[in-house]
């Protein structure tokens, strides 16, 4: 068909790199061949073609250590990323839990915690990422702050986490202490790795699935007594910290990092239950303070003040996500992944799910090249177009809304090797460039993938094509600090939540997944 030249820039004008943007009509030609349509110099005319699309196995299983989940890049880290907790049961993916391990470091080597020290409490406060826009907000006017019984107001403001899932069920955190050592910082950790717990739980609260901000003040004069930034608090065990942290004042285990990880291994963090939600929390961020007091001479008198120790719990600590997934009754689980014909539905699942693939079939290409030679006809637009399959997943659960493709080959080796596709090396820092492209039809909801300038490489170029593939996962691309992508390996994948079944390669289903190719003849 031929198409408005205005309605393509109207459209491009709106374009960001990495952008989701949503329409209700048929796709439109990127910019790449937008020139072959200026002075009605070409006919656009789109042509669907077959593809071949199929599971790709991960086996459950991705790294899942410091250096993917927050802290990709080193000195220019990705404050955006994130741990999960969790765990989700429904009939197409299963059940999937997450839980988190973590080490802890002194603020400074050989603490002193002065004399006849007592722990009164301990909290692990966990920062839950949550919609702020959703608040209430509860005022009693008659509180007694406990410490020294001081008539206040306490202010609690309450935002809800944001969760995948079943999001109004309760769900009980616990922290257990770790008993293996859990290496170094540096080292990699693979998402199926359990360290060892101790049986006994340090403490644990229900989620309601909410997080609290609180602000306590003085009724006297208005002074602060308390206050939190947004977040869950654990309350753990004072017993344990008695022992296990003041009576090990001028021990060794306390005199440097090398003698403490290995003395105080770290904390497991995980639900109770298999079903519920994911939700995700900033490592970062996590605070794990001890309350105590100790004698202090005060003109005679022993005023025994409270103090505040704050563990070192976020940076340079080693932290790792485990999951585990049961799929004996789930679909996903009987799905043998076919690289020759494709699978009929396709499984896409973040943490360590199936990825998709995409091989575009000799036919398929021959008759571009064909076409290519015969008729001159050049690529202007290819996009890979992918329907959700609302037969079996319709449901209230948020539609991905991130993407990454990646293009696969092999090495002179033999070996499987990966890279940004030739679109985003090519195009990826024009302002016109949009990835992937989400569509919400009578026909259903799909997406379409950005395949021109790679598919112009092997079509019109003559690049070898035979052992190449694309593949697709829920996930976004990691950026620098500076904004500019870190590198095809930095990804959001090992906590990206959500899972989407897609119509894979089924002649017998009119979404099935195809390659739409648009092209122009002078």
């Amino acid at each position: 068909m031929i198409y408005n030249i205005r309605k393509i820039f109207t459209i491009l004008s709106l374009m960001i790199l990495g952008g989701v943007l949503v329409y209700n009509c048929e796709p439109e030609p990127d910019s790449l061949g937008e020139q072959l349509f200026l002075d009605g110099a070409a006919n656009g005319k789109e042509v669907p073609y077959d593809i071949t699309a199929y599971n790709i196995s991960n086996n459950d299983t991705i790294r899942a250590d410091a250096n993917t989940l927050y802290n990709l890049l080193g000195s220019t880290a990705n404050t955006s990323a994130t741990g999960v907790l969790g765990a989700f049961n429904e009939s197409q993916f299963g059940m999937q839990k997450a839980s988190y391990f973590t080490q802890l470091r002194l603020p400074a080597n050989d603490p002193d915690f002065g004399t006849n020290a007592v722990v009164d409490s301990v909290v692990l406060v966990l920062k839950p990422i949550y919609r702020s826009d959703s608040i209430t907000t509860t005022t009693d006017e008659n509180y007694v702050y406990p410490d020294g019984n001081v008539d206040a107001k306490k202010v609690v403001n309450t935002y809800p986490a944001v969760k995948y899932g079943k999001a109004k069920k309760k769900m009980k955190i616990q922290v257990q202490e770790v008993i293996d050592f859990m290496n170094g910082y540096n080292d990699p950790v693979y998402s199926n790795t359990n360290f060892a717990v101790n049986s006994t739980v340090l403490g644990s609260k229900e989620f309601s699935g909410n997080v609290n901000a609180i602000t306590i003040t003085k009724d006297s004069d208005g002074s602060s007594l308390f206050s939190s930034a947004a977040g869950f608090r654990i309350p753990l065990s004072p017993t344990f910290f008695q022992s296990k942290i003041i009576a090990k004042k001028g021990q060794p285990e306390l005199k440097d990092v090398s003698n403490f990880i290995r003395y105080f291994r770290g904390l497991k963090i995980s639900v109770e239950e298999s079903d519920g939600y994911l939700f995700q929390f900033y490592p970062n961020d996590m605070e794990l303070i001890m309350y105590y007091k100790n004698d202090k001479d005060e003109n005679g008198t022993n005023t025994r003040p409270q103090l505040k120790y704050s563990f070192s719990i976020g940076s340079a600590n080693a932290h790792s996500g485990y999951y585990q997934y049961d799929r004996s009754a789930a679909a996903a689980g009987s799905v043998v992944p076919n690289t020759e014909t494709g699978d009929l539905k396709l499984y896409a699942q973040g943490m360590g799910g199936n990825s998709i693939g995409i091989k575009l079939p000799v036919l398929t290409i021959n008759e571009l090249k064909k076409m290519y030679q015969d008729q001159k006809a050049a690529i202007i637009s290819a996009k890979i177009r992918l329907y959700i399959d609302d037969a079996v997943w319709s449901n209230p659960y948020a539609k991905p809304s991130a993407f990454t493709i990646l293009q696969g080959d092999k090495d002179t080796n033999g070996k499987t090797v990966f890279d940004y596709t030739t679109d985003y090396s090519v195009l990826g820092s024009a302002s016109t460039f949009v990835p992937f492209r989400t569509y919400d039809t009578t026909e259903g909801y799909y997406y379409e993938f950005t395949v021109t300038q790679s598919l112009k490489d092997i079509v019109e170029s003559g690049k070898d094509y035979k052992d190449k593939f694309y593949k697709i996962d829920l996930a976004q691309f990691i950026s620098t600090s500076a904004g500019s992508l870190a590198g095809f390996k930095y990804t959001s994948r090992p906590f990206s939540m959500g899972r989407t079944v897609f119509v894979g390669t089924d002649p017998s289903n009119v979404k099935n997944a195809k390659l739409r190719v648009t092209y122009g003849t002078k």
